[in-house]
């Protein structure tokens, strides 16, 4: 199975996709999707990033999707606009038809780190440390692919309480 993670941003937007096979994930490909002031309006930056992250979807072609909420910041003006980077990255993969995961920034930490309030340089060292060799393209990758090995984990636990489900039945 391929999983996009996606760290929604206005300005950078992270995205990462792995391969996953039983326990063993493997790292494709991540990036940032860069919008910028100097983009034009509001209007045009979405659109921006509307057409890079259908690029990513469209060059590999996940089969999951995982988005990281977004929590209120002090700055309410701010929260908006990355509440509607966020709606991007939601739109991007559901007009592709993938079901899409939704987690907790401290869901994403513990689950790659172990603990949920985890530093950032933690969650970079983690995703180094489950995906040998790889070159990141800057923190908002990092989450993305942290995003995605969130994901990953879910996926394969629902996997096994439905077989479990399945044979309790039989």
């Amino acid at each position: 199975m391929r999983v996009l993670g996606i760290d929604p941003g206005l300005r950078n937007l992270g995205w990462g996709v792995i391969d996953v096979v039983g326990a063993k994930i493997t790292h494709v490909a991540n990036g940032i999707c860069h919008s910028d002031a100097d983009d034009g309006a509001l209007a045009q930056r979405l659109v921006s990033l509307h057409t890079q992250l259908t690029e990513v979807l469209r060059t590999y072609a996940p089969d999951a999707a995982a988005v990281e909420h977004t929590f209120v910041n002090k700055d309410a003006v701010a929260t908006l606009k990355l509440g509607q980077a966020r709606g991007i990255a939601l739109l991007v993969p559901a007009q592709a038809g993938l079901t899409i995961g939704e987690y907790a920034p401290n869901a994403v930490k513990k689950a790659v780190v172990g603990v949920g309030h985890a530093a950032k340089a933690q969650v970079d060292h983690m995703v180094r440390l489950q995906l040998p060799g790889v070159v990141i393209a800057g923190p908002d990758a990092a989450d993305a692919l942290a995003i995605a090995i969130c994901h990953a984990h879910h996926l394969q636990s629902a996997g096994r309480l439905e077989a479990a489900v399945r044979r309790a039945a039989e």
